[in-house]
């Protein structure tokens, strides 16, 4: 199946063009501008960029937000994750705001995400991923991106950050993993009910 994946986010698109191969995604047309991500949770955020992409290019969209949360500091930074730091912060000034935040007794955090799926006539599938961790005392690893280099995962008993896993160990636990493997079973049940749709409709004779 074919789906356009509604996020210019590099780092996001080779993720998930790794963890959806069965999917056939097709990159964001660059006339599509995606609204802002002002919702107050992973889900409405990923819901409202899947719709905008699906009504522009008339293609089902799929789309995420995802983010990290620290106990800490009540689940902060969450849907602002991108951002913690300015809207135009970096990644590693976003990671250092919250190293500096986080207290030493109590260094519990979690990626989370939500992934949306939905089609233009307007079904919509919506799951959810999760990873838990710690959150380490500095970065550590070249590989990931965002606060990769220092999210401990409770997965692995070594103390690696996720930026020092493989690819593949890294989506065999990560949030998004989770979610793209929930959302790949859901596309592969839905392929399935069209499947048997189509063997149920009568059959009707060909006029000659």
């Amino acid at each position: 199946m074919r789906a356009v994946l509604a996020t210019r986010n590099e780092h996001k698109v080779r993720e998930l063009a790794q963890l959806l191969r069965r999917v056939e995604l097709e990159p964001l047309p660059p006339e599509v501008e995606l609204p802002p991500e002002t919702g107050t949770t992973f889900a409405e955020n990923a819901l409202v960029k899947a719709r905008v992409a699906a009504t522009s290019t008339g293609l089902p969209a799929i789309a995420d937000d995802s983010g990290i949360e620290a106990a800490a500091l009540g689940g902060a930074p969450g849907v602002w994750s991108a951002r913690y730091a300015g809207e135009a912060a970096t990644d590693e000034e976003n990671l250092t705001k919250l190293l500096r935040e986080v207290p030493a007794e109590d260094r519990r955090v979690s990626y989370v995400c939500a992934l949306a799926y939905v089609e233009p006539g307007g079904h919509e599938e919506l799951v959810h991923g999760r990873c838990d961790g710690l959150l380490s005392a500095e970065p550590r690893g070249d590989g990931g991106f965002g606060y990769d280099p220092a999210f401990v995962p409770a997965d692995y008993d070594d103390g690696r950050t996720m930026a020092e896993l493989s690819v593949d160990e890294k989506d065999a636990i990560s949030h998004r993993g989770r979610a793209a493997r929930a959302l790949a079973r859901k596309l592969a049940d839905l392929q399935v009910d069209d499947a048997e749709a189509v063997g149920r409709r009568p059959f009707r004779r060909r006029r000659r």
